[in-house]
C-alpha cells in the first residue's frame, strides 16, 4: 500500500538522482581539479565524520576542523564543500531514520519544506560572499556549534515530551526556526543539536529529531548545493571524498554500531572546534578589508 511516508521517500529519491545527474554533468565542465581524483585522506574524513554523524556528533564542525588542520579546502570554499560532499550520506541517514523512527507525516514534511526553502536563500547568499565575511561567519558559526556540543555533553537540553506531531502556532514557529537552520546550515552549523532543542522545547519525542534533522537535511543539501556546484564555490575532490566515504559510514553506524560510548570523543571535538574557530576568526581579522571575493580567492 502507498502510505504518504512512501510518496516522501520516493520524492527524496527522485531529488537524489536529479542532484547526481547535475553534479555530474556540470563537474566535466569544472575549472579545477577536472582530472584528480579524490585524495585517500578526503576518503578518510568523509568516513569518520559520517560515521559520528550518524551518531548524534555531527559532521560540519568536525569536518572543517579536519580540512584546515590538513588544508585539504580553502576556507571560502568549505561551506560549499561540505553541504556538496555530505549531502549523499546525509540521504542515506534519512532514509534509514524516516523509515524506522515514527513521526507524524504532516509535521515532518512541513519541517522538511521550511528548511529546504531556507536552504536555497542561504545558499544564494553565502556563495557570493568575499572570502573574509565567509571566514568570520564560519568562526561564529563552529563557536555555536562548540557550545551545543557543550550542552550535549553536560546533558543541559531539555527533557521533551511524548508528543510525535505539532499542530496551531507550534507547528508554525517551528517551520519558522526550521527555515532559519536551513538557511545557517549553508554556512556550516549543523543541524542536529539545534534541532534537537527544538524538538524538545515543543514537547515532542526527542527521538523525532532523527527523521526530522536528517530529512530536512537530504532534501535541503542537495537543494542549496546546487547554488555552489554552479558557481563553483565548492572543492569538487573534496566532497567527492566526503561522499564515497560517508555513505558506507552512515551504513555501518547505523546498522552494525549502532551506538557508542561518545562523551569523550564529545569533549575532544568540542576542543578541536573551538581552536578552529578562534583560527578561522583570527584569520578574518587578518583579511584586508577589500580583500578577494570569494569568485576571485
Amino acid at each position: 500500500m502507498v502510505t504518504p511516508k512512501t510518496v516522501l521517500l520516493a520524492a527524496l529519491l527522485v531529488i537524489t538522482a536529479a542532484f547526481i545527474v547535475f553534479w555530474a554533468r556540470v563537474s566535466r565542465r569544472h575549472r579545477e581539479e577536472r582530472r584528480e581524483s579524490p585524495r585517500l585522506l578526503d576518503v578518510a574524513v568523509g568516513f569518520v565524520t559520517n560515521f559520528f554523524d550518524t551518531l548524534g556528533i555531527g559532521s560540519f564542525a568536525t569536518t572543517t576542523t579536519m580540512f584546515r588542520l590538513w588544508s585539504l579546502v580553502p576556507d571560502q570554499r568549505i561551506p560549499g564543500t561540505l553541504n556538496v560532499g555530505h549531502a549523499l550520506p546525509t540521504v542515506a541517514q534519512a532514509l534509514i531514520y524516516i523509515t524506522i523512527v515514527e513521526v507524524q507525516f504532516n509535521t515532518l514534511a512541513l519541517l522538511i519544506l521550511g528548511a529546504v526553502a531556507g536552504s536555497y536563500i542561504g545558499a544564494a547568499i553565502v556563495s557570493s560572499w568575499p572570502r573574509r565575511a565567509i571566514r568570520a561567519g564560519m568562526g561564529i558559526a563552529l563557536l555555536v556549534a562548540a557550545g551545543l556540543m557543550v550542552m550535549t555533553a553536560l546533558g543541559r537540553f531539555p527533557g521533551g515530551g511524548d508528543a510525535l506531531l505539532l499542530s496551531g502556532t507550534k507547528l508554525q514557529i517551528a517551520i519558522a526556526i526550521n527555515f532559519a537552520l536551513g538557511a545557517l546550515m549553508t554556512l556550516g552549523i549543523g543541524m542536529y543539536a539545534p534541532c534537537m532543542i527544538m524538538i524538545s522545547l515543543m514537547g515532542m519525542n526527542p527521538t523525532a529529531a532523527f527523521p526530522i534533522m536528517m530529512g530536512s537535511c537530504a532534501f535541503l543539501m542537495p537543494t542549496a548545493s546546487v547554488q555552489f556546484i554552479r558557481k563553483e564555490k565548492y572543492s569538487l575532490r573534496a566532497a567527492l571524498g566526503l561522499a564515497i566515504g560517508g555513505i558506507p559510514a552512515v551504513v555501518i553506524a547505523a546498522y552494525i554500531v549502532r551506538s557508542l560510548p561518545l562523551t569523550y570523543v564529545r569533549w575532544l571535538v568540542v576542543a578541536v572546534v573551538v581552536y578552529t574557530a578562534l583560527t578561522m576568526l583570527r584569520s578574518a581579522m587578518n583579511e584586508p578589508e577589500g580583500g578577494r571575493t570569494a569568485a576571485v580567492a
